[in-house]
């Protein structure tokens, strides 16, 4: 309901508005392109893009269920055009250029495990296929069912199941095999 009034209110042209829009799901969008790319640069390309998007798109915009997940989806849709575009010049991800999980951490050895654990999983994530990475990204991270998922891809509930299950499997033997 809090999404439908801000999403309204930006219709009137109320510029913080949009702006608290934009800083209420920036980070979680951001976090999600980066999971499913792999590169910062086509991960924030992205989420710029869907919020210019919407922006301009409001007037005729009407929200039929959760914000967030229609952002969620317009950012997954993103960066699987701008990978496709860019698949010449394919990117490996920097660890160096995640973000901090824990920005408000006391102790700097917190920040060290947490940041080795990222580095950990991401470089997990990127030994998947990109199917599988993608739907264990919008379920996990970006909280979708699976029948959303299935819809949002083109794909059937089960095939989704399957990919994800496939995945976490493959990650759980990953990271153990590194562990």
């Amino acid at each position: 309901m809090k999404d439908k009034l801000l999403v309204n209110r930006s219709k009137q042209s109320k510029r913080d508005v949009l702006r608290s829009i934009y800083e209420k799901y920036r980070d979680s969008l951001l976090v999600l392109a980066i999971a499913l790319s792999n590169d910062v640069n086509i991960a924030e390309d992205a989420v710029h893009d869907v919020f210019v998007a919407f922006a301009g798109a409001l007037d005729k915009f009407k929200l039929t269920g959760s914000l967030k997940a229609y952002l969620t989806k317009c950012v997954a849709n993103r960066v699987r055009d701008l990978m496709r575009a860019k698949r010449n010049r394919a990117k490996t991800f920097d660890p160096k250029q995640t973000l901090s999980a824990d920005r408000n951490a006391v102790e700097p050895v917190s920040l060290i495990v947490c940041n080795e654990q990222l580095q950990l999983l991401s470089s997990a994530l990127a030994q998947l296929p990109y199917e599988q990475r993608e739907v264990i990204v919008l379920r996990i991270h970006g909280q979708m069912r699976f029948a959303a998922i299935g819809k949002s891809l083109g794909i059937s509930v089960n095939t989704v199941k399957g990919r994800y299950r496939y995945g976490i499997n493959k990650l759980r033997s990953i990271l153990n095999s590194e562990i």
